[in-house]
């Protein structure tokens, strides 16, 4: 129960936040929710404008279609935990600057990944996506597993680019129906995959973080 005590405690931290200028326009800070075990942890880039309403990720269009993912998959919202990049929402959807970036992940999202240990990261859209692989096209890499420390992290587009893209929609659907298989195959990240075997062209990367 340790690591859901850990998320408590940064969830009442982001509610109280000021420590960069996103605090001063949010309605409602987003910690991220999901179960303290999950072996699936999803990592938006931040918060809208329904987020900011309600306090709670990825609710509105995009929050159905995940959900319409999920079901493809068997599983429920409430199996994964999902979070953002920054906690709250940057004034008029704007990118989140830099300096934004690296003080909520640096006091709140890496946090978050230490206590929940999940053996699959699905980063969802580019911001996520350059905290682990660097100088690279979302567009390229999209639904290629990459072995990070033992834990496999799987970039992907976010589920909204479907809403304004279309054509991205399949792309997406086929992306996640390939999560059940990497959730098995990853090593529990408390015991790091060793390198040096790989038995075929979907094995994933082996790369260093933290």
């Amino acid at each position: 129960m340790e690591s859901a005590k850990i998320l408590q405690d940064i969830a009442q931290q982001v509610s109280e936040c000021t420590l960069c200028p996103l605090h001063t326009g949010r309605k409602k800070a987003v910690p991220g929710e999901g179960p303290a075990n999950s072996e699936i942890l999803f990592i938006r880039e931040g918060p809208g404008f329904y987020e900011n309403e309600q306090g709670r990720p990825f609710v509105g269009a995009a929050g159905k279609f995940l959900d319409e993912l999920l079901d493809s998959i068997h599983l429920k919202r409430s199996d994964v935990f999902i979070t953002n990049v920054v906690k709250c929402r940057p004034p008029g959807n704007r990118d989140p600057e830099p300096e934004e970036i690296s003080t909520c992940t640096g006091n709140y999202l890496f946090k978050q990944i230490e206590a929940i240990n999940p053996r699959v990261i699905v980063t969802l859209g580019r911001f996520s996506m350059v905290l682990f692989l660097k100088d690279v096209r979302i567009s390229a890499v999209h639904g290629k597993p990459v072995n990070v420390d033992g834990r496999i992290v799987v970039p992907m587009f976010h589920p909204a680019a479907a809403l304004h893209q279309p054509a991205l929609r399949a792309s997406i659907v086929e992306d996640f129906s390939r999560l059940p298989g990497w959730i098995k195959k990853a090593a529990p990240p408390d015991k790091p995959s060793q390198g040096g075997g790989s038995t075929g062209p979907d094995d994933p990367k082996q790369l260093s973080l933290f």
